[in-house]
């Protein structure tokens, strides 16, 4: 009663009387003494005036029921089931659909007209307790386990029910293009005992499905109704349909017969989950005041593997970038890129960079130096006993690479990392430091040099800054991956490429701009470590 006294404007609460009470004579005394005023006494005191009144105390149960719908409205929905336990008069007006419409605005952002629910039986208080707050701990950002393709489940508040969308890459090589999405599943209240599963995979509607949240930042769906996704044409009607879905053309469009055997393979292997998936959480990188650019999710050109989505990260010294989806070579939770942040590249002019074989030249001279650094970096730590750098430093990846052997492009995968503050150019053949340019709004030129494959010809013609990086590159089903050296460019806050030096292929990757709600983590060690979970689930 002391927060319901000191809400109403009460006075001393009773345990602090209770408390003086107890006191003895001494202390009484002596806290009598603390309280007077120094003045006289006698000097205020008014001849027959009669002592003052003792403050008035207020309950909270007296207060009107307007005004106690008003403060329970404005507690946590979380509250107020233990606050109905008080008494019959505080669980009436908790009955009140004016305080659960406000706890679904404010906590799940329902802005829909609730008070048509009246009108099918069902109240404020059942969509918060029976729909949103039931369903609290799906909404997010999620990852599909679809073997090495992964993918981006965004599960949402919208209107009156809970929708999971699933955001698909625009069509290859549109890289600056919107996002597609489409709905796996959807969840409403239709009646007063329960939430509804639906599930909206196929083109028949939707249809009976179930959710099953199987521990913290894991759950599973399952349709019940799988006959719901067959199509009267078969599997050929079925395969056409996802074609055009997926890739916007029909096979006979793709001329490639290497892509198209990727494409089959895909749609043999997506198809036959039948929207039963589990999901395991993810979150959008954090930001800090030194990073390069805003960190966050980016569409990128993948050669015949298409689009793919890459979360870009930075960790002080260097930068990852994750594959949320992937492919047969390079699955989904792999690092597709490192970019050494310490190392920075200065590319030399327009015409020299057209030349493959200079640029190869520059980047392989810093491999070497990396290389070295490194070396030298472990000789002086084993002398002084000291471990080696944390993970989280990102370690130039240069001295644990396999030895490079030739490999056809088309039957590998690619990725990669690195970076520097340290620049190098090209002087007489021989690489030496430089000082480190100012960054430049302008930019500088940038074009590809000769005989480097680029899915997306229309890439930025000027770039802001370069590092030196590696890409993670393996044959199908991930055999045999290397990480091989690269040159990461930033061309401006939305876009960047790299380019795979063994593959001669540039990838463009552009920022997808969506926001995303629910999906920042509690702590930087927290997306630390699920960066780990998702990339073990593939290694």
């Amino acid at each position: 009663m002391a927060v319901c006294a000191r809400l109403c404007g009460g006075g001393q609460s009773r345990g602090g009387r209770r408390r003086q009470q107890r006191k003895g004579p001494a202390e009484a005394a002596g806290a009598a003494a603390e309280s007077e005023p120094d003045t006289d006494p006698e000097e205020e005191r008014i001849e027959g005036a009669p002592p003052p009144a003792a403050p008035a105390r207020c309950s909270l149960l007296e207060l009107p029921p307007e005004l106690l719908v008003e403060i329970f409205a404005s507690l946590p929905g979380t509250d107020l089931p233990s606050l109905a336990q008080v008494c019959t008069k505080f669980r009436r007006i908790l009955n009140t659909d004016t305080i659960w419409r406000r706890r679904c605005r404010e906590e799940y952002g329902v802005c829909e007209n609730l008070r048509k629910l009246e009108i099918t039986g069902v109240s404020c208080r059942d969509v918060y307790a029976k729909l949103l707050h039931r369903y609290r701990h799906i909404l997010g950002l999620w990852q599909p386990d679809i073997g090495p393709y992964g993918g981006l489940l965004n599960v949402v508040v919208d209107g009156l029910f809970i929708i999971g969308w699933m955001y698909l890459p625009p069509h290859d090589p549109h890289v600056d293009d919107p996002m597609r999405f489409k709905p796996l599943f959807r969840i409403h209240l239709m009646e007063r005992k329960s939430a509804t599963v639906e599930c909206m995979y196929g083109h028949k509607g939707p249809h009976n499905g179930h959710i099953q949240i199987v521990k913290k930042d894991e759950f599973s769906t399952k349709c019940n109704q799988t006959d719901h996704h067959r199509m009267s044409g078969g599997r050929q009607e079925e395969f056409r349909t996802w074609l055009r879905e997926e890739w916007g053309r029909t096979l006979e469009d793709i001329f490639h017969e290497h892509m198209q055997e990727l494409i089959l393979m895909k749609f043999i292997y997506t198809s036959q989950y039948d929207n039963c998936l589990t999901y395991r959480r993810i979150y959008l990188p954090p930001r800090r005041p030194d990073d390069l650019i805003k960190p966050g999710l980016f569409k990128g050109t993948y050669g015949s593997h298409g689009l793919e989505i890459v979360m870009l990260s930075f960790h002080g010294k260097c930068a990852k970038g994750t594959k949320i989806t992937g492919d047969p070579n390079i699955p989904a939770g792999q690092q597709t890129v490192e970019i050494d942040l310490m190392h920075r590249i200065q590319l030399p002019d327009v015409e020299n960079l057209r030349n493959f074989n200079e640029l190869s030249r520059i980047i392989l001279e810093v491999r070497e130096q990396v290389r070295q650094e490194q070396q030298q970096q472990e000789g002086q730590e084993e002398g002084q006993g000291r471990a080696r750098p944390s993970t989280r430093e990102c370690p130039p990846g240069p001295a644990h690479q396999k030895p490079e052997q030739p490999v056809a492009a088309a039957a590998r995968g690619a990725e990669g990392g690195g970076g520097t503050e340290k620049s190098v150019e090209a002087v007489g053949g021989v690489s030496r430091a430089a000082p480190e340019p100012a960054p430049s709004e302008a930019g500088q030129p940038f074009v590809l040099p000769a005989g480097v494959i680029s899915r997306n010809e229309d890439y930025p013609r000027t770039c802001r800054m370069c590092f030196y990086g590696t890409g993670l590159i393996a044959g199908h089903g991930f055999t045999s991956p290397e990480r091989t050296p690269g040159i990461f460019i930033l061309f401006d806050e939305d876009r960047f490429g790299f380019i795979w030096l063994e593959l001669k292929s540039f990838s463009l990757y552009s920022r997808i701009k969506a926001t995303f709600q629910n999906a920042e983590p509690p702590s930087p060690e927290a997306f630390d470590e699920m960066l780990k979970n998702i990339q073990s689930l593939t290694t």
